[in-house]
């Protein structure tokens, strides 16, 4: 019996060349095209499901995944507050899970017998995709052509598309390769290669460069509700909808430019260059209202969740136990992040200079210099004493200058 291959399509080069090279490897196999919109735009979209069968296809299929990608795997790793290595808003990491795992329960309900993708053996996203398949499909069999076909520059897969007549608007002079969804986009290749090249000034798609941003400020208001944006100036938006607003406004300011070298799941170290707008306005939102809503011992905790979170995300291991747990706490935490935080943005820069909760822990009257009737400035001797007692015990220590307690005659055997 041919066997069914679901195949994760872009309309790519790799992806146009994987169809009849699945033809080639197994005759008569039926190829199942399927690509998930996660936001990457209607450029990418356009006429993908004619392109893929003009490729060889039978069939495929484009999923709606945008408002779940949002609520189900932007927000929650938000609410973590996870980023990796410090930068990384983790764009293209959050979005293969939804991807991967959509296209496995699309090929369990095909009844197919493999899932294809077009990752590289050296990348991160070969890691992810095929976590996911174990977890959703694992005994479907995973084919990944970058690993084992004969073909290694895009001058290869160009001639091997001439000779199956199979057409494509790409060519060997592309200079970056781009990953987008809703919440950013991504750059590689070409000269970004070089850490020593600054980043190149045709690379950027979403944001302006800050050079150029208008010489005026704007002033964004977002509502929170339990570490989740809901308004943007006054006006309650869909989860989706606040992400490309947001792109909107704060692109155009150079908001969100990040040029990386990361640390890989495979070891080595890549160069990369990610245009978050709208996402680095929610992350300095977020970090503004945790500041007035978390005591000290729960947003220490809360960072050292994302840093978890952030571990997880980035490996691909969406699908765990580990990551639901981290996330049942952090949606415990987020759930005190309420309020609304005014951000600036100007020239690149996105920067709260207003916030307000009805959760918030500060208190003008106890923070004030001027008189109070709860804090009593001549208590903090006592608790200083006893909070630097290890310091103090260890000094006369360490010069044989302990010194005697009251009640130590007593407790020595001394008459009452």
């Amino acid at each position: 019996m041919a066997k069914t291959i679901v195949l994760a399509y872009s309309g790519g080069l790799d992806t146009s060349a994987i169809i009849p090279w699945l033809k080639d490897r197994e005759p008569g196999a039926r190829i199942l095209a399927f690509c998930g919109d996660v936001g990457q735009g209607g450029v990418e979209l356009e006429g993908l499901e004619e392109k893929a069968i003009r490729s060889g296809a039978e069939s495929c299929v484009v999923a709606d995944l945008r408002d779940a990608f949002v609520t189900d795997y932007i927000e929650p790793t938000l609410i973590s507050g996870a980023i990796y290595e410090g930068r990384y808003l983790l764009g293209t990491s959050m979005a293969r899970p939804i991807l991967a795992k959509a296209m496995a329960e699309y090929a369990l309900a095909q009844g197919a017998d493999a899932l294809c993708h077009g990752c590289t053996g050296k990348g991160n996203d070969q890691v992810r995709f095929e976590a996911t398949f174990a977890a959703v499909s694992p005994t479907l069999e995973v084919i990944a052509p970058w690993r084992t076909w004969e073909f290694t520059s895009r001058e290869d897969l160009l001639e091997y598309l001439k000779e199956k007549n199979v057409e494509t608007t790409s060519s060997a002079t592309k200079i970056y390769s781009r990953d987008a969804n809703l919440w950013h986009i991504s750059h590689e290749g070409g000269p970004i290669e070089d850490p020593w090249n600054e980043p190149p000034a045709d690379a950027w798609m979403r944001s302006a460069d800050p050079r150029e941003a208008p010489d005026k400020e704007e002033d964004i208001t977002l509502l929170v509700e339990h570490g989740r944006v809901r308004a943007i100036n006054g006006e309650r938006v869909t989860p989706a909808a606040m992400i490309e607003k947001l792109n909107e406004i704060a692109g155009p300011h150079g908001v969100g430019r990040v040029d990386i070298v990361e640390n890989r799941v495979v070891g080595m170290k890549s160069r990369g260059l990610y245009e978050t707008p709208g996402g680095t306005v929610i992350v300095e939102a977020l970090r503004a209202l945790e500041e007035l809503t978390l005591d000290r011992a729960t947003r220490r905790f809360r960072e050292d969740l994302g840093l978890r979170f952030a571990d997880i995300v980035y490996e691909g291991r969406w699908f765990t136990p580990l990551r639901e747990s981290l996330q049942a706490a952090a949606e415990s935490i987020g759930a005190r992040v309420n309020g609304e935080v005014v951000v600036r943005l100007y020239k690149g820069s996105a920067v709260a200079i207003k916030r307000r909760s009805p959760d918030s822990l500060y208190s003008e009257e106890y923070a004030t210099f001027g008189r109070d009737n709860v804090y009593h400035q001549s208590d903090a001797a006592g608790f200083i004493r006893l909070f630097a007692l290890p310091e103090r015990i260890h000094a006369m220590k360490s010069r044989g200058e302990m010194e005697p307690q009251p009640g130590d005659a007593v407790e020595h055997g001394a008459k009452a």
